[in-house]
């Protein structure tokens, strides 16, 4: 009985402060206290989930927990539509879908797939194939395929790409020609992972103090950044902490 109680308390909060929050009629606070588990499954019911239902956030934090729970169900429905329609658009979402699950083999054979009539040289397609190149393992073609989307289109521009040609080079133990690209992020890189994989680099070749400067400009920053910049570089701050000083 006191478990019950205890949870027949705690759910009348939940819809208490609900009904605070997004300016609910006073007369529910009289459903949900006299109705006990009655009342409040009726508020939750008619007030709370079509809220739930309608708000961006827990339409995304619900996805995110069906991910968890099923990782392949979005690439499965994916799947379903490519066998009835296959066109260059499903391919594309099958692709992009399979690298983020860590399928780089199949994304690298669709994004492939994708590249024909007028899309042989479509830059984002061609910027897909080598992210997925890259998470393959073969550095090699992704410099190629980044090289040759430069050459194919000249005014594209991509921090993301940008950063990948200076990885694939890195690992191509191409140096000097890392370095340089890095530079050139250092400055116009959107994020700190940019800078922070040229100061890893720096440090990797024995030009610790130049690396040092890049760590602590990269807290400086986040000292005054906005808290939503400080969260989606939180690995990379991190890092900055760890070398820094």
């Amino acid at each position: 009985m006191p478990v019950l109680l205890a949870l027949s308390v705690a759910l009348q909060f939940f819809c208490l402060v609900h009904m605070v929050r997004t300016g609910r009629p006073y007369w529910w606070l009289w459903i949900i206290l006299i109705g006990s588990f009655l009342g409040v499954a009726v508020y939750i019911v008619t007030q709370v989930l079509p809220d739930l239902r309608a708000s961006p956030k827990a339409r995304r934090a619900a996805r995110r927990v069906q991910q968890a729970l099923d990782p392949a169900r979005e690439r499965r429905r994916i799947e379903a539509e490519l066998a009835v329609s296959d066109t260059v658009q499903n391919r594309l979402r099958l692709a992009r879908e399979c690298l983020a699950l860590g399928d780089a083999g199949n994304a690298v054979v669709l994004f492939e797939s994708c590249l024909k009539g007028l899309h042989a040289n479509d830059p984002h397609i061609m910027l897909g194939l080598a992210q997925a190149q890259f998470a393959h393992g073969d550095a090699g073609a992704t410099r190629r395929t980044l090289e040759a989307l430069i050459t194919a289109n000249p005014a594209f521009r991509s921090a993301d790409g940008h950063l990948l040609y200076a990885r694939a080079l890195e690992q191509l133990g191409d140096v000097d020609a890392a370095l340089h690209e890095y530079e050139a992020l250092s400055e116009g890189y959107p994020g700190e992972e940019g800078r922070m994989r040229y100061a890893l680099l720096l440090r990797r070749i024995g030009r610790p103090e130049e690396a040092r400067r890049l760590f602590d400009q990269t807290l400086a920053r986040a000292k005054i950044a906005p808290r939503h910049y400080r969260q989606e570089n939180h690995e990379w701050i991190e890092l900055a902490k760890q070398h820094a000083g």
